[in-house]
């Protein structure tokens, strides 16, 4: 039987988890969506963003000190589009934030944890890389560095 125990702040590598920075909920009208996060329960919009190169448009909506993320598919090709049509609207990830991004993906990596993007990537948001459900009980998780890591610099970001 599992126990609950006081969770460690870092692992031995000197990274872990950090909060919630969004999840991602997948729609297939964005107007519509904004209209109801925002407009109905009052969640303040922060931004609406065209992710060309990810097929997708997206819009970020406060929550406390984490985010809503809509995302709508533009491009029917893309996985998003084809998880929107096979599952319809709903959840589709959570996205953690980490310190050092790079460095999480080669632990996780040498942890035997499959990752479906292997080294940090530009995000709407900073450096992100995506683990694959399959190593996380069917979970889509996400990973965004902290603002002024070593992978914002890298990217270009500024």
């Amino acid at each position: 039987m599992l126990q609950a125990v006081e969770a460690e702040t870092t692992s031995a590598s000197g990274s872990t988890l950090g909060r919630v920075h969004h999840v991602a909920v997948l729609v297939r009208d964005l107007e519509a969506a904004v209209r109801l996060f925002r407009d109905a329960l009052g969640l303040p919009l922060e931004a609406i963003k065209e992710i060309p190169a990810d097929g997708v448009r997206i819009a970020f909506l406060a929550t406390g000190k984490s985010k809503l993320e809509l995302v709508q598919p533009t491009n029917a090709s893309t996985g998003v589009a084809r998880y929107l049509e096979k599952h319809g609207e709903g959840f589709h990830h959570v996205c953690y934030e980490v310190d050092r991004l790079a460095d999480t993906l080669a632990r996780l990596s040498s942890a035997g944890v499959e990752l479906i993007d292997a080294q940090p990537r530009r995000g709407a948001e900073g450096p992100v890389a995506f683990i694959h459900p399959r190593s996380c009980h069917g979970l889509l998780v996400e990973l965004i560095e902290t603002p002024g890591g070593p992978a914002w610099e890298a990217l270009g970001y500024p």
